[in-house]
This record gives C-alpha cells, structure tokens and sequence, in this order.
C-alpha cells in the first residue's frame, strides 16, 4: 500500500475540515510538503496520498480516510493531474463522503520532453520544487509520457479547479474544454504543477478561500468563477 503523510492543525486549535490529496503521475503524497503544511497552518487536516495510475490501492486508501469518523468534515477531494481525474471519479462513486472537490492540473493528453530538465521546468517555475523533485530518489520521471483512459467524471458536490495559464503539459485551451462548466482559477504564468509552482502561495490561499465558504454553506456562489 502507498504511503500517507500527514499534516494537522496547530496545537490548541479546532480542526476546520480534512483534504485528501490523491498526487499526479510519477509524484507521491511528500510532494505535496509544502500545500499540506500551509493549509495545516490554517487549521486544515491534510492527507497525501500517491498517484493512483501506478498503484491502485491509493483509491481504496482514499475510501478508507473519508470514512473515517475521527478526521473532521468537511471532507474534500484534491486533486492533481491524473490525481484529479481519479478524485473526481472517486467523488462520483462516493455521494456523500465527498464535500467538495479541487481539481489542479487537469491533463489533457499525455507528454514527452526529452529531457529531464524539460520536465522539470514544464512541471513548475518554482526552483525550491524543481530542486526537490531532482533530488527525491522516489519521485518517477518521464511519468507524464502515459495518461490513462479515464474521463472527468460528473459529480454534485462543489468544485474548484486551478489551473497555469503556461501550463505546457496540459495546455490551457484544451483543460479549459475539459473542465467544462467548473468555476476555475487560472494563474498567470502558472505552469502544470499548480500547487508546487511559483505561485503556491496565491494558489494555497484560493483553496482556503474555497474552503472558507464550502464551511459557511456549499449553496453560496462558487468563489472562483472568471477564467481570464
């Protein structure tokens, strides 16, 4: 079974709701380091998990925390590249255990660079996160050349999708296509590992804000609607 990591809200305060993170292909759940500490920073209990399209059992992990009673609601799916079509599938077959839905990076088709250092810049202009994934001995490189058969599932919870307008990977013409009709925030400059670009910090607080009114009441308008 992939391994979780965990982050939890600050000692002393009342947890404010629990995000699962299903990671993108050749990525896993530490990636996400940085997201889970700054949404943990505002109360938000974060789970990361790995990439589905290499090892299944990632989804029945998934199933398992939103079952799980002890983790605070609202519960709600994030995904990345292949992680949020896998998210929004599992939301689909869930119902109720999924509050809301984040979906980052949508892909669109699969990808080749020829090059690491290609892969490396198409997949985030932040150098602290390219650094990293050149020095993870468990991050897979060349993962983006194989995009599985899975369409965007439809589901009936609240979605925000965020999305690099320099995304190479998944370019923005075609995700906006493929996101169809969900309120997404798109970044300039951004490029395909939104949540680990140069502008995380901007995307970390677009998830709080999201966060913030799915607590207040997911019937409120979406907070993020304009797409230019």
């Amino acid at each position: 079974m992939s391994s979780s990591f965990a982050w939890d809200e600050p000692e002393g305060l009342a947890a404010r709701g629990t995000l699962i993170v299903l990671a993108g292909r050749g990525e896993h759940g530490g990636v996400y380091e940085r997201f889970g500490r700054r949404l943990a920073f505002d109360a938000y209990r974060v789970r990361a998990l790995g990439d589905p399209s290499a090892d299944p059992t990632v989804l029945d992990e998934a199933a398992k925390l939103l079952a799980d009673e002890s983790l605070p609601g609202p519960k709600v799916l994030v995904g990345s590249d292949t992680g949020a079509l896998y998210a929004a599938q599992l939301a689909a077959e869930r119902g109720a255990g999924v509050d809301a839905l984040i979906l980052a990076g949508l892909p669109t088709s699969p990808w080749t660079s020829g090059s690491w250092e290609a892969e490396a810049e198409a997949r985030t202009g932040c150098p602290t996160h390219q650094g990293r994934l050149t020095n993870d001995p468990d991050f897979r490189r060349d993962a983006l050349a194989v995009l599985p058969d899975l369409q965007l599932a439809d589901v009936d919870v609240p979605v925000l999708a965020l999305h690099g307008k320099d995304d190479a990977v998944s370019p923005v013409d075609e995700a906006l296509r493929a996101y169809g009709e969900v309120p997404t925030v798109l970044f300039n400059g951004g490029r395909h590992d939104v949540l680990n670009d140069a502008l995380h910090r901007t995307a970390a607080a677009t998830v709080v804000l999201f966060l913030e009114r799915l607590r207040l009441s997911p019937e409120l308008t979406p907070i993020a609607e304009e797409r230019a």
